[in-house]
Parts: C-alpha cells; structure tokens; sequence
C-alpha cells in the first residue's frame, strides 16, 4: 500500500522547512535533523520504533533538488505513520524501511545525479509492498531528468529499451520473455524509474509491474551504447 498525505504539504508541514529550491532558509533546521535522523558519512538515517512499528529510512543529504526527494520521503514516513499509530493496530508491528542508491555521469559542474529510493513497506496487508521512486538532474541545466525529457522528442526509445529489458529479466529470473507483453513492455508508464550512469541507464520495476509478483523487485542495465542519444 503507497501511502502519500498530500494535504501534509498543501498544508505547509513540509515548505516550513525545506526552504527555497531545496535550500534551508537561515537559521532553518536541516531536513535530516528536522526528521530526527543522523549524519554519517553524507547519508542522514531516521530511525523509529515501538511496540507498534519499526521505522527505518537512509537517504543522501547532497542531491541538488533535496526538497522535492526529502517531500517525497515524508509524505510516505507521515502516511506510514497514521497506519501504524491508528487504533486497532495488528499484533505483529508494522514495518517501513527506505534505503537508497545513487549514480552520476559526467563530470561536475556538468552531468547527471540520481538518487533511486526502494521503498518497502508492510501494512498488515495480503502482503508486503516494495516499490522505487527514483530522482534525476541535469546539473548544467538545473532542472530535473524524466522519462519523457530523457531522449530527443520522436526518438522512440522503446523500440530500443524493451527488447534489452526482455531479454535480461529472461536471464535474471528465468520467467520466459514473451511473457512480458508487449503492451506493458512499450508503455513508458513502466519506465519512469531510472538512473543515469556514463555507461548505461538502469530501469527499476516494482514486483508486479512487467513480471509477476513473486519475481520481487527488478533492475535492468541498459547501455547507453542501444539507447538513442540522450537529451543531455
């Protein structure tokens, strides 16, 4: 279950404090320690817990748009939160953990960041659920990188993406491609989670999303070498 409390931001409980373009404003409490995390060695940890859940999120401190990825993790950590402290909570306590990797390209002040978040989270459901959000910029530009800015307009880079991404979850798992129909396998809904590396794009996809779900979580390398030019 993805939980996100919009009203929390509409709200201003999170602009209070991010600050202009992911900045903290002077004087302002950083966002890690707002969440009552930690710092070690650039990463800031948050951890909770009690008798009716278990809190765990590790996350960059240094990427260049930090408002919109640390918005993100506490519209999830806030709707997490009012599950697990709800009355009538279950016996076995509720689970939340978000880990994180990161990628670049090119050399600064140029190139590409990225930041992937895995999300796991386990709400008393049928079963748990485990799902990516991932975060790109374009550090020349100042802007960030979606699936539909990433290549040139009518380049068609699926024609190119979807065989490669058939193939290796073929490999990975064993699930025969031709399982994955061609109707999921082009729609460009599946491909918004990515990280950009000089050598490759890495596509994330959710348990359930192109294979069944007890494939669990996937990944995909794609070489940039297959890939039209990217719009960089």
């Amino acid at each position: 279950m993805r939980i996100l409390v919009a009203a929390l931001v509409a709200g201003g409980a999170v602009s209070s404090w991010l600050g202009v373009a992911g900045l903290p404003s002077a004087g302002a409490i950083s966002p890690c320690a707002e969440l009552g995390g930690t710092l070690d060695s650039g990463q800031c940890h948050v951890h909770s817990s009690n008798a009716s859940y278990t809190l765990d999120m590790r996350f960059p401190v240094d990427y260049p748009d930090q408002a919109r990825m640390t918005e993100y993790l506490v519209q999830n950590r806030d709707g997490f939160l009012t599950v697990a402290k709800s009355p009538g909570s279950r016996d076995m306590p509720y689970e939340m953990d978000a880990t994180s990797e990161q990628h670049r390209s090119g050399q600064a002040p140029k190139g590409t960041q990225s930041v992937v978040l895995k999300i796991f989270q386990d709400l008393g459901g049928p079963q748990p659920s485990t799902w990516y959000q991932s975060f790109n910029y374009d550090l020349a530009t100042r802007k960030p990188i979606t699936f539909e800015t990433l290549f040139a307009p009518n380049s068609k880079p699926l024609e190119a993406i979807f065989p490669v991404v058939q193939r290796d979850l073929e490999r990975q798992t064993g699930v025969p491609a031709i399982l994955i129909s061609s109707g999921s396998g082009m729609d460009p809904a599946h491909y918004q989670n990515f990280a950009i590396t000089n050598d490759e794009v890495i596509f994330y996809f959710a348990p359930g999303e192109l294979l069944p779900m007890s494939s669990g979580a996937t990944s995909v390398k794609v070489p940039r070498t297959a890939l039209p030019p990217l719009a960089l």
